[in-house]
């Protein structure tokens, strides 16, 4: 289930159709403020956070409370909105890939799910050179038998095992960071951590009259290749609002490089260059990227297209031969009680 969702989501941008959505983005420092201006001007109703439109999808995503959100077009007009994310296929279906629709618990669940899933696509390429002089591609089993399955799953499974490795790994390290000193260095889980801790929080409540355009302006003269990406609220009682932007080197879809502004004045209070940060932080932010397909184009996402469609057949084909294939163990026959009789 988590292949099949994750090879339906690579391709959410395209598939979400709404007015608005294939526009090409906007990137002028005036236009992106005057948006920004246009969905704060009510404080009663400004959202918590705003993920701005990209090249690839048109709108600007509003979230609110809870699970409430609206889309907006690029001017800042409201195109859809929703209460829950049952409204949308594409935010219970990213919900359903993440958590199981359990939150912290269910992310830690796929997280086990996984490093099983890394154990078991290493012990089958094990397992798999003992017999490799049998090898026969196969994109379906040649009968549905428990042994033509078998050998389907083993050579399939040989193929498709670097991209397997590439899709469950980076995937583990979002829900296990310290799995990640095993590619970037024992060291790299620490730093990791050090280099995503905001700022220390400062007493400031959020004001009324901000001026979003001196902001806007701001991290455009700090960064002027970079692009806007994120625009979030303080957090509980952190007192900071935080400007993610992404530079061209960046592969992130959302980049990391990051500003911080008071939520009362908002004068500038940090600034966080991702191109700065350390290399094992730099190393770190690729993962994501190569996991969600947001890097090398229609390409690369046909590539993890047939990596979570494998491991959805995959998996299928095992649950198929496991519970509904095996054969009955054969029960002995009783000799008939005259013929135990007679040995007697």
């Amino acid at each position: 289930m988590l292949g099949l969702s994750g090879a339906i989501l690579v391709h959410r941008d395209a598939w979400v159709s709404l007015p608005h959505s294939s526009d090409v983005q906007v990137t002028d420092t005036a236009s992106v403020a005057a948006a920004v201006t246009r969905i704060m001007e009510t404080p009663a109703a400004r959202p918590e956070g705003i993920i701005f439109a990209s090249e690839n999808f048109g709108l600007h995503r509003l979230s609110y409370k809870g699970d409430a959100g609206a889309y907006a077009d690029q001017a800042g007009t409201i195109v859809a909105q929703w209460q829950s994310q049952w409204d949308r296929p594409e935010l219970w279906l990213f919900d359903f890939h993440h958590h199981l629709f359990a939150g912290d618990y269910g992310e830690t669940v796929i997280g086990v799910a996984g490093l099983c899933g890394l154990f078991f696509v290493v012990s089958g390429a094990i397992l798999w050179w003992r017999t490799r002089k049998t090898f026969a591609f196969r994109l379906w089993p040649k009968r549905m038998t428990r042994s033509a399955i078998l050998r389907q799953h083993r050579d399939l499974g040989i193929v498709l095992a670097p991209l397997l490795l590439l899709s469950l790994y980076t995937g583990v390290t979002m829900v296990f960071q310290s799995t990640t000193a095993l590619l970037l260095g024992p060291s790299a889980p620490a730093t990791i951590a050090s280099a995503m801790k905001p700022p220390k929080a400062i007493k400031a409540t959020l004001a009324e009259d901000l001026d979003w355009t001196a902001m806007i302006q701001t991290a455009r003269e700090k960064f002027p290749d970079a692009e806007f990406r994120v625009l979030a609220m303080p957090r509980k009682d952190s007192g900071l609002i935080a400007l993610r932007m992404k530079q061209p080197a960046e592969w992130l879809p959302n980049g990391r490089t990051t500003l911080y502004f008071a939520a009362d004045t908002g004068r500038i209070i940090d600034v966080r260059d991702a191109l700065a940060l350390p290399t094992q932080v730099r190393g770190y932010n690729l993962l994501y990227p190569l996991h969600a397909a947001k890097v090398g184009g229609l390409a690369y996402r046909l590539v993890m297209t047939v990596s979570g469609l494998a491991l959805a057949l995959l998996g299928c084909l095992t649950v198929w031969s496991f519970w509904f294939r095996r054969r009955a163990t054969p029960v002995a026959s009783i000799p008939p009680l005259s013929t135990a009789l007679g040995k007697l």
